[in-house]
């Protein structure tokens, strides 16, 4: 749990959350209960009482709080801070890449965070709030980093975890996951069949489903990244965000965040650009947002090397869709070539190990411009999600033979 200061202590037991709604009606729900979707079947939202934050959370008393997510708590669901659980979160850096892609162009790295992705930030709140409701069984369908992140919070928590992924997960995924305490399982197909299995054992085996969208509080964790990005910019937002998109929860909330800002003073009307990034072998709502459609269809057959991005059928995707639009922003969809090429340009020319999904926002923003959808004028953020390390990498396969002279000039022409 962070370290709390005396002005943190006074909040204990104290919440901001007026109600929850249902985000396709608008209907109110209460908060404080264990909720997955709403009676239409959507995407539960967290409320606030706006007014109220605004008088208690001021940019003054920011400056001493610890810097992690957990600082907006005005801004989060979690009423006592002892159920707050943490494994050491930190803001995670904006890096430069004038030098590679020129412009003026960022990326958020959200690698640096425990578990070595930006899930981190929804399953540390999820879990949170599991603990706040008494919860002690929870299941997720996972591409890789969200069944690690869900694995590692769990076991702090002291909660059991249970894990389906498809069976061409990265390994390094798996065994994490396994490894920080969940039971974990392979399956031989896909993300939405992996959260069949997950559905159908909330009666079976009496877990809660963490599923993305499914609960209120994942996007409540994953809208830091847009309260933390605007503080990082003096409270501003960039001209643009790319953000590599599959069940899109961090887009949204990021979308929710900016207004949540707006309401208590910190920002004002400006908004970014939300550019949705997929890849042409799994991208419904590219596809929806080229049609003019509010809701995406499912992507038959999904195929992509940038396996967090590969999801099929998106919950929120009328939500993704709303926020492309009322941004101005748009989908754009490259290819796995282009997000390979994205991926060692990067490394070589700015020393930044990119996972799959983040180098597909360098390729989307490359391919923005290619396009004219985008000025190298604007000031843009990509968003990296995960440690590259946990991805497949090219070979390195060069080796010397130390009894044997060495070819210096093999060497020098590697240069």
């Amino acid at each position: 749990m962070p370290v709390e200061d005396k002005e943190n202590r006074s909040l204990q037991d104290r919440s901001f959350v007026s109600h929850h709604i249902c985000s396709r009606t608008g209907e109110k729900l209460p908060a404080g209960e264990v909720q997955n979707l709403s009676p239409a079947g959507a995407p539960i939202l967290v409320q606030y009482d706006l007014d109220a934050v605004r008088s208690a959370m001021t940019r003054e008393k920011l400056t001493g709080r610890d810097l992690n997510f957990w600082r907006y708590r005005e801004l989060l669901p979690v009423s006592d801070p002892a159920n707050i659980v943490s494994l050491g979160e930190q803001f995670t850096p904006l890096v430069p890449l004038a030098g590679s892609l020129g412009g003026q162009v960022m990326v958020k790295d959200e690698s640096r965070l425990p578990t070595g992705s930006f899930k981190a930030r929804g399953l540390g709140m999820a879990v949170s709030m599991a603990k706040e409701l008494g919860l002690k069984k929870l299941a997720i369908p996972t591409n890789g980093n969200a069944g690690a992140a869900l694995s590692a919070y769990a076991s702090r928590a002291g909660m059991e975890a249970f894990v389906f992924c498809p069976d061409d997960t990265p390994d390094v995924n798996v065994k994490e996951t396994a490894l920080q305490g969940a039971h974990v399982w392979r399956v031989n197909g896909l993300i939405n069949d992996c959260g069949h299995i997950v559905g159908e054992g909330e009666k079976e085996m009496g877990w809660f489903n963490v599923a993305t969208l499914k609960e209120p509080y994942r996007v409540e964790g994953k809208k830091t990244m847009g309260i933390e990005l605007a503080e990082q910019l003096g409270w501003q937002v960039p001209d643009l965000i790319f953000y590599p998109t599959g069940g899109g929860t961090g887009l949204i909330g990021m979308w929710k965040a900016f207004d949540e800002l707006e309401a208590i003073g910190f920002i004002g009307p400006e908004r970014p650009r939300m550019v949705a990034v997929q890849s042409e072998g799994c991208a419904p709502i590219v596809r929806a947002w080229k049609a003019g459609k509010e809701e995406a269809e499912i992507w038959e057959n999904a195929s992509t090397a940038a396996a967090g991005i590969r999801v099929p059928v998106a919950l929120g995707d009328f939500l993704i869709l709303r926020a492309l639009k009322e941004s101005g922003g748009f989908a754009i969809a490259v290819d796995d070539d282009a997000i390979m090429a994205a991926q060692q340009q990067v490394g070589r020319e700015e020393g930044l190990l990119l996972c799959p999904e983040g180098a597909a926002t360098v390729a989307g923003y490359q391919a923005a411009l290619d396009q004219g959808l985008i000025s190298k004028s604007d000031r843009a953020v990509l968003f990296n999600c995960g440690n590259g390390l946990k991805y497949p990498m090219p070979p390195a396969a060069a080796s010397l033979d130390r009894h044997q002279p060495i070819d210096w000039g093999a060497i020098a022409s590697t240069s």
